[in-house]
């Protein structure tokens, strides 16, 4: 049931955002030199890589390294990307790896290739064998603010409590924090 949801929600969502993920290509195109879309390697169900797509909010010479890793992450965002970063709309060319199946509506955020502290950490208490996810349980409790031992607890929490109710509450909780922004340090 949870993979048909994704399916239709994805293809939903993607019928009724083309337009402006569209403007946000070429917003991003516009106002800095680049790709619009930033592929980066992520680390997915049993520990298997995959490509995440997200609209560009950095600079093309930022390092491949998670966000809070870089000495002045500010000095590396884009102009709009502070904006893409705040409002979460970077994050709607994921949609596409809903629809492949790389990915869940909800489950943990997918690691970066080089997180080894938070992969082997999800390793040892089983979150590995869950799709990653757009928004998570630990998203809607923290997300940047989270230190990684207290965000693997969440995703281990999600793991045993993990229904289709529990998806849409934090479905709902996502909506909620995405326009309060809370939760986002950079």
């Amino acid at each position: 049931m949870k993979r048909l949801f994704d399916i239709v929600l994805a293809s939903i969502a993607g019928v009724l955002l083309l337009v402006p993920m569209l403007l946000i290509a070429a917003l991003v195109r516009l106002t800095s030199p680049g790709p619009a879309l930033y592929w980066s390697d992520r680390v997915g169900r049993s520990n298997d890589i995959f490509r995440m797509p997200k609209f560009r909010s950095m600079r093309t010479d930022t390092p491949a390294v998670a966000t809070h890793l870089l000495g002045d992450p500010d000095a590396y965002v884009t102009s709009v990307g502070h904006f893409l970063r705040k409002s979460s709309l970077d994050e709607l060319p994921q949609l596409w790896n809903i629809i492949t199946g790389e990915m869940s509506f909800v489950g943990p955020r997918p690691a970066l290739f080089n997180q080894q502290d938070l992969i082997e950490l999800r390793t040892r208490n089983g979150v590995h064998t869950l799709l990653p996810g757009l928004t998570g349980w630990a998203q809607v409790n923290g997300r940047d603010e989270l230190p990684i031992p207290d965000k693997v607890a969440l995703d281990v929490e999600y793991l045993h409590k993990q229904s289709f109710f529990f998806d849409v509450q934090i479905i709902v909780m996502t909506f909620a924090k995405v326009i309060r922004r809370d939760g986002i340090s950079h």
